[in-house]
């Protein structure tokens, strides 16, 4: 019974009804509230409390209130003896229950074989099964032990009746390629670990990262698998949950565990582990295909979009200077990550967080708007910086223009060698459009969550529900995956639309909002999204190490927020512009000079530790701490005077 009980759940619950009352006639104060607690649990319950904790205190009080006695007395109500199996007695009566019985056992024991575990192995849901089918019989549940051992006793007998079943599906030849599969004597080198491990091993192994390597590795398994030669149809009438329950015990078995298992469940095991792993390595093939092509598909865009900019160059009568700008942020972006030194900055990554920051402005323009989280007049840049610090891509925004837009089209066209895979944003940031495109385009969308609990996590289907009983207030309706198959082929139309440039994602989510009818795609776009933030929601609160990594990546952009009112520090920071090319001109200076200032400061670093002396020096937090983007030893007041033809003596090699 749960602990927690509003007061209209009280009244409708455990109110004493007069048949009820009339049943507390002739006895003390404390045998009348122990025996209403004790009803009023029976009735909703259908079993009695084996302890006076288990019913709660609220549900004491309320009863008690209703005999108009204290709840004190509750507790010298006697748990024991002849009084209390005369209540229970009584209560039983008054329901039309009756006591268990050893022939009671052994029929639910055979309406859990026949009806029940064709379906279902889970132990929680067996347990709820059985008591359900004992209220409808309208008998007293026996005592937990008991019952678990009557419901053990009954998957011995279907497992083996199961087992015995797939036993005689299966040839003589694949009963000893699988004994072959458990074999530690005979198996596969492991490149990265430089041991021996069984095929059985190899098999449950994961592709790893996507290259043609992993490719060639996950064929392997498919053809391991294949070489058994199981029958085609030999759990085509199984509930995929039985398959499933079989193929997560093998996985977690080691091979000389499953030797060790009697001849039908060790075959049955792993032909079941087998089947579904032929299925999972099929699909992990079609992922790592589609990942390569994507990264194919990214790198050529990326040409192609530098081939338009040289063409777009030579056209005359264009506003050059904003593209060469933004060129020459990009080439000091690709040096800053070739020149970096893995000893010191560790591997390349794939991740950047993205933010925006308000700076002010004159406000005789479009782009001008009041900004209602920070007050003022003002506009907004968009920043995308990877994380060590370099920027990969900015864009100027009004105020009010949606973050999730400027995310998707950083991410799509920063113009740089960095190949991005994973995107931190604020919780702003995020909405079940964000979540959907993202999966769509092949990006993970990590965004840092604040309060956490008003969240609410989607239901797989709806009949799912009652299958996670503590998990109810904060599960909502279920996802509409038949609205998603329907609309999948124009989802995939815009996000191929946002890919190649054809619109940008702002105009897509402004035409999703201009009608009060909501449109279908968007519709189904909520629905994927849905999913996927459920999905990213049950990690972030899994993993401390995830949520780590995101607030890191989000740090790294606030840092660089920080940075632009040290260099962009003239007339209060304002953009002191009306015309848009003018208010862009300064947004890209801003963004190539603090871009120049990481690239810089990053050769300077790397000239200090390669001293080895200093370089002994430096702890992993130290390195895991260090960062280019640091500016005291900057000047940014007087007079500078630039002579192009010398260098700073820094080794950018």
């Amino acid at each position: 019974m749960k602990r927690q009980w509003d007061a209209t759940e009280l009244v409708e619950h455990f109110t004493l009804i007069p048949e009820e009352v009339a049943l507390l006639e002739n006895k003390s104060e404390e045998n009348r509230l122990g025996f209403a607690v004790l009803l009023k649990f029976f009735q909703m319950e259908a079993k009695f409390p084996r302890t006076r904790q288990e019913v709660p205190k609220l549900v004491v009080a309320y009863i008690a209130s209703l005999l108009g006695l204290s709840p004190r007395l509750y507790k010298q109500y006697e748990w024991e003896g002849r009084t209390f199996e005369r209540h229970r007695a009584e209560i039983r009566e008054f329901f039309g229950f009756r006591e268990f019985t050893v022939l009671d056992g052994e029929e639910l024991k055979a309406w859990l074989c026949e009806k029940v575990l064709t379906y279902e192995r889970q132990q929680s849901h067996l347990e709820s099964a059985s008591y359900k089918r004992l209220r409808e019989l309208k008998l007293e549940p026996p005592t937990p032990e008991r019952l678990e051992r009557l419901i053990r006793s009954a998957v011995t007998t279907t497992e083996k009746k199961f087992c015995t079943n797939i036993l005689g599906q299966l040839s003589l030849f694949s009963l000893r390629k699988m004994d072959a599969l458990l074999d530690t004597k005979d198996g596969f080198d492991d490149d990265e670990s430089h041991f021996r491990q069984s095929v059985f091993n190899f098999l449950k192994s994961d592709p790893g990262r996507t290259s043609l390597q992993s490719i060639f590795k996950e064929i392997s398994k498919l053809q391991c698998i294949r070489d058994l030669q199981l029958p085609l149809n030999l759990f085509d009438l199984v509930p995929p949950k039985i398959v499933n329950h079989y193929r997560r015990r093998a996985s977690a078995e080691t091979p000389r565990e499953l030797r060790r298992h009697p001849v039908s469940i060790r075959y049955t095991l792993v032909a079941a582990f087998c089947w579904q792993r032929s299925q999972e390595i099929t699909d992990s093939l079609v992922e790592l295909l589609v990942q390569i092509i994507h990264g194919i598909n990214a790198r050529a865009e990326r040409r192609v979009d530098k081939e338009l900019l040289e063409e777009f160059k030579r056209v005359d009568n264009k506003p050059r200077l904003l593209f060469e700008i933004a060129n020459a942020s990009a080439e000091v972006v690709n040096a800053t990550l070739a020149v970096r030194k893995k000893s010191i900055w560790g591997e390349g990554t794939t991740a950047c967080a993205s933010d925006s920051k308000k700076f002010g402005s004159w406000d005789q323009n479009l782009m001008t708007e009041w900004h209602i989280r920070y007050g003022g007049r003002g506009v907004m840049i968009y920043w995308h910086v990877e994380k060590k610090s370099a920027c990969i891509y900015s864009q100027l925004k009004t105020c009010s223009s949606s973050e999730v837009g400027a995310m998707i089209q950083g991410l799509l066209h920063h113009c740089t060698d960095m190949e991005v895979k994973k995107n931190y944003v604020d919780t702003h940031g995020q909405n079940e459009i964000a979540y959907a495109f993202c999966r769509l385009l092949g990006f993970d969308l990590m965004p840092r969550i604040k309060r956490i609990g008003d969240k609410k996590l989607s239901l797989p289907f709806a009949d799912q529900k009652q299958d996670y009983p503590n998990l109810q207030p904060i599960l909502k309706s279920a996802i509409d995956w038949e609205l998603i198959r329907q609309q999948y082929d124009q989802m995939i139309k815009y996000a191929t639309a946002l890919r190649l440039g054809t619109t940008e994602a702002d105009n897509i989510l402004k035409r999703f909002s201009r009608s009060t009818v909501q449109h279908p795609t968007h519709k189904a776009l909520n629905e994927l999204g849905k999913a996927v933030k459920t999905i990213f929601l049950c990690h972030y609160l899994h993993s401390e190490a995830l949520r780590r990594e995101i607030h890191e990546g989000l740090n790294v952009v606030e840092q660089w927020n920080g940075a632009n009112t040290f260099i962009f520090y003239g007339k209060n920071s304002e953009i002191a512009t009306n015309r848009l090319d003018e208010q862009e001109l300064s947004v890209l200076c801003l963004h190539l000079l603090q871009m120049c200032l990481v690239y810089i400061n990053t050769l300077m670093i790397q000239k200090v530790l390669a001293d080895p002396v200093w370089m002994k020096r430096m702890t992993h937090e130290d390195l895991r701490a260090l960062t280019p983007l640091i500016w005291k030893h900057v000047n940014p007041y007087g007079t500078f005077h630039l002579n192009m033809n010398e260098r700073l003596e820094l080794d950018a090699a």
